[in-house]
C-alpha cells in the first residue's frame, strides 16, 4: 500500500509522525511518501520537498511564496499520476493542500483531509472545497463532525493526536525541580512559537509585559520555550537588549517542562493552547497579524465570513474567553501583563481558573486519536469495495 501525505506545519509534521507510525503497526506493509518534515522522515517518509520548514503566516506570505507553491503542486501532480498511491492525506495548510487535493481527484485517488483546518472558524466558503475534493474529513472535536455533517461533508471524529503525545511525555524533572514558583518569585513561562517570523513578531511584545510583570514582582522568572536551536539564538538577542537580564532564558526543547512548571504563560494562538489545557495552565493567547495582512482580516470578520467568536480552540470548546485572548496588529503587552498580573495577584482566581481548565479537559482529552485515524484509513482503502476512486 502506498499513500501520500501533504504536511506544511511544524506541529503537522510531528502529528503525521504519529500516525504513519501508527498506520505500520496496523499494517506492515505501507509506504509513505509526501511533503513534511524531519519527524515524518524519521518515521520513513519519502519526502519530496521538507514543506514543513516553509510555513505560512497571514496572506501576504501566501502570496509571496506562490511561485515555489505552484511549482510543488505540479511535482505532486506528476508524482501522484506516475506512481498512483492508495491514498493521500493532507494535514492542515488548506492554502497549498486544496491544489494536491484537486490534482488527487483529477486522478481518481482517494483523498482524506487528518487534523482539517478550522474552515468552521476562518473561511466558511471552503467547505463548498472540502464537499468537492475531499472523500473523508477526520475530526479532531465532535462540534467539527456535526458542522461538517450538516453541510453534506464526510466526517467522522477520530480525536486530535496531541493529546496522545501529550500524555506520552516524560518531563525532565531535574529542570522541573529548577524551575519552582513561590508567592514573591513566580515563573512565567513565554512561548512564542514554532516558526521564526512567529518569534520575532511575538517576542518582542512578551518581552515587554515581561518588563512589566517584573517590576510588581522583581524575583519572577520568564523561561522562553525554543522550537529549535536558531530560536535560541534569536531569543538571546531580543532578551539582551531588554532589562530582564538573567531573568529570562531561552531553552530548546523544553515546551512541556515550561508550561508544567509555569504558574502563568503567555503564548501564541495554536496547537499548544490545548497543550496549556493539558496541564490546565491560565494564560494569555496573542496571535499578532501583520499590518498589511489586518485590514483583510477585519474586512472578512466584518462581513462574517470569519464566524468563530474566538481564535484560541480552548474558548471555542469552553464556549466562552477562558483564557483572555488577542487578535492584533499591535503592541498589547501592557494587556497581557495585567491579565497575567490579576492571576499572580489573586490566589483564588488563579485556583479558579485551573478549576474551569481541568473540568474542560475531562471532556476534551481522550487518547487514541492516531490509532483510530490509521485503522479508519486502513479500513477504508483495505475492506474491498470500501474505498472507491472517484472519478473527476
Amino acid at each position: 500500500m502506498k499513500l501520500f501525505f501533504s504536511a506544511g506545519e511544524p506541529s503537522g509534521d510531528v502529528h503525521t509522525a504519529s500516525l504513519m507510525h501508527e498506520l505500520r503497526a496496523q499494517h506492515s506493509d505501507v509506504e509513505f511518501t509526501g511533503f513534511g518534515g524531519p519527524h515524518m522522515q524519521a518515521a520513513g517518509c519519502r519526502l519530496l520537498f521538507p514543506l514543513a520548514d516553509y510555513p505560512v503566516i497571514g496572506i501576504v506570505q501566501a502570496l509571496a511564496g506562490l511561485r515555489r507553491f505552484i511549482g510543488l503542486s505540479k511535482d505532486a501532480g506528476r508524482h501522484l499520476r506516475d506512481e498512483r498511491p492508495d491514498a493521500v492525506v493532507l494535514v492542515d495548510y488548506p492554502g497549498f493542500n486544496w491544489w494536491i487535493a484537486r490534482r488527487a481527484k483529477s486522478l481518481g485517488i482517494p483523498v482524506f483531509y487528518f487534523l482539517p483546518p478550522q474552515v468552521w472558524a476562518w473561511a466558511t466558503w471552503r467547505v463548498g472545497k472540502m464537499r468537492r475534493l475531499v472523500d473523508h474529513v477526520l475530526c479532531m472535536f465532535p462540534f467539527e463532525v456535526d458542522w461538517y455533517r450538516q453541510r453534506s461533508v464526510p466526517a467522522t471524529l477520530v480525536g486530535h493526536p496531541y493529546f496522545d503525545e501529550l500524555l506520552a511525555q516524560q518531563l525532565d524533572s531535574d529542570f522541573l525541580s529548577e524551575h519552582v514558583g513561590t508567592p514573591d518569585a513566580p515563573v512565567i513561562g513565554i512561548l512564542p512559537g514554532s516558526r521564526t517570523t512567529e518569534v520575532e513578531r511575538n517576542l518582542p511584545i512578551y518581552l515587554r509585559a515581561a518588563e512589566r510583570i517584573a517590576r510588581e514582582f522583581p524575583q519572577a522568572r520568564f523561561p522562553i520555550a525554543c522550537f529549535r536551536e536558531q530560536h535560541g539564538a534569536l531569543v538571546a538577542s531580543h532578551i539582551a537588549a531588554s532589562t530582564l537580564g538573567g531573568r529570562a532564558r531561552p531553552h530548546v526543547g523544553r515546551t512541556a517542562e515550561i508550561i508544567h512548571a509555569s504558574d502563568v504563560c503567555m503564548a501564541k494562538s495554536g496547537s499548544v493552547s490545548l497543550e496549556l489545557l493539558f496541564h490546565t495552565k491560565p494564560s494569555t493567547i496573542m496571535y499578532q497579524i501583520s499590518k498589511a495582512d489586518y485590514p483583510i482580516y477585519r474586512t472578512l470578520r466584518a462581513l462574517g465570513v470569519m464566524s468563530a467568536p474566538y481564535i484560541t480552540l480552548v474558548n471555542i470548546l469552553a464556549g466562552r474567553e477562558l483564557l483572555p485572548e488577542f487578535l492584533t496588529c499591535r503592541d498589547v503587552s501592557a494587556d497581557v501583563a495585567e491579565r497575567l498580573m490579576k492571576w499572580l495577584r489573586d490566589p483564588a482566581a488563579h485556583a479558579e481558573t485551573v478549576a474551569e481548565l481541568a473540568g474542560l479537559k475531562r471532556i476534551v482529552v481522550e487518547p487514541g486519536a492516531s490509532a483510530r485515524t490509521a485503522r479508519y484509513i486502513l479500513d477504508q482503502l483495505v475492506a474491498p469495495g470500501v474505498a472507491t476512486r472517484r472519478a473527476a
